[in-house]
């Protein structure tokens, strides 16, 4: 699993950088494997005056298409958290569907 982590506007420190690593880890250990890329983009909404902070995380999977989630959150720590969580849920409900049509095979309408 590649992992791309991009800050606009402000460097992004050391204890960011551990945080967006250590959520990773947490929320698509399970997955990994099947995980092409994660991609991390930060930025400041309102530029230097402060204000709202912007993540956008987007997974690649091979053969499928791609889950974008964006948050927007005062806290820049709690906005990463929300979205890979939203991001790791929105995922795993994709596999158990892809699981589920394999197991079971389409659905018949009458």
């Amino acid at each position: 699993m590649n992992t791309n982590i991009q800050a606009r506007d402000f460097s992004l420190t050391d204890a960011l950088n551990v945080h967006i690593r250590d959520r990773i880890n947490f929320q698509f250990a399970s997955c990994s494997d099947r995980i092409q890329c994660i991609s991390i983009r930060l930025s400041d909404v309102n530029g230097s005056s402060g204000g709202d902070k912007y993540c956008k995380v987007t997974v690649t999977l091979p053969g499928l298409e791609e889950i974008v989630v964006e948050e927007v959150q005062a806290d820049l720590y709690v906005a990463i958290s929300r979205a890979m969580d939203r991001a790791s849920r929105t995922l795993h409900r994709r596999l158990e569907r892809m699981r589920d049509s394999k197991k079971y095979g389409p659905k018949l309408r009458y």
